[in-house]
Formats: C-alpha cells, structure tokens, sequence
C-alpha cells in the first residue's frame, strides 16, 4: 500500500501504521521506545557511537516531544495513538522510569552515565514491555533490530 504522499511504505508488519489518527506520534513512540528497549543495540550503536541513530537523548525526546507524556498521562492518547489502557500504562511506566534517569544524569551526558544509573536495567525492561505490547499489536516483530533515524523520517513523512 503506498502513501498518501507518495513515500514508501504505510505498514509495519502486516498491519497499517497510519490506522491509528496520530500514527507518525505512535512511529515516533515506537522507535523510541524500541531503541530504549534494547541492550546490545545500546552496546553496537550508542555505546559506539555509529551514526545515525542519534543517542539516549535523542530518544527520550522522540518519547515525550509530540505527545507531552512527560507532562500526562499516555491514558489522555487512547484511541489516537495508544489503541487501549494496556499500552497507555505501560508506556506511563516507561517514560517516568527514562525521564527520572534523565533527570538525575542529565541531558548532556554521555551515554555511558545512562548504561551506568543504577536504575538503568529496570527503566530498559520498562520500555522492552511497552515496546512489545505495541509491536504485537501493530503486527511486527518485536525483535527486529531498530531502524535509522533516515528510515524513520522515510516513514513518516518527515524530515531526518
């Protein structure tokens, strides 16, 4: 199926991305938390610093940017981005567990403070869960390995 604007695909997986109304939000939720989410892409990409794919940052961003979820609740986005309250509360969950590692380390700092914080494990299999729970939902893999920031903006429809 193409898109309305001509570029690339409108799927992930089997199921259409943009059956959602804020889809390119759920996209840009989505990558993020799947990049969150995974500690050997932590390890050969930011860890290593292969560009591309920004750093922890720049995916804590693409978390709350759009959506403010690091001022309310996911629950608020129910029905436009998030399909149910199962989804909304585990990326509540995730978020409050990045944006307080964030908050303690600070923005700027390099991405081994983050791999470091002790809390670092638990936010990860925070935003595993809701990386999961939306890539099922969604109809993909929830293994597969993380696109680019390049890609990303592809299917969106944005710029990179």
């Amino acid at each position: 199926m193409a898109s309305r604007n001509g570029r690339g695909s409108t799927t992930m997986g089997t199921m259409p991305i943009q059956d959602m109304p804020w889809w390119r939000w759920r996209t840009h939720v989505r990558s993020a938390l799947h990049m969150l989410s995974d500690p050997a892409f932590h390890q050969e990409y930011w860890a290593a610093g292969v560009p591309g794919y920004g750093d922890v940052t720049d995916a804590v961003y693409r978390l709350v940017e759009d959506t403010w979820l690091d001022n309310w609740s996911a629950e608020k986005y129910v029905g436009t981005i998030f399909r149910d309250s199962k989804e909304a509360a585990l990326i509540d969950v995730a978020v409050l567990r990045v944006l307080r590692i964030m908050h303690q380390v600070g923005a700027d700092a390099p991405v081994t403070a983050y791999f470091e914080h002790h809390a670092w494990p638990e936010a990860v299999r925070a935003c595993r869960e809701a990386h999961v729970k939306l890539a099922e939902n969604d109809g993909e893999d929830p293994d597969t390995a993380p696109r680019s920031l390049e890609v990303l903006a592809i299917m969106t429809g944005t710029a990179a």
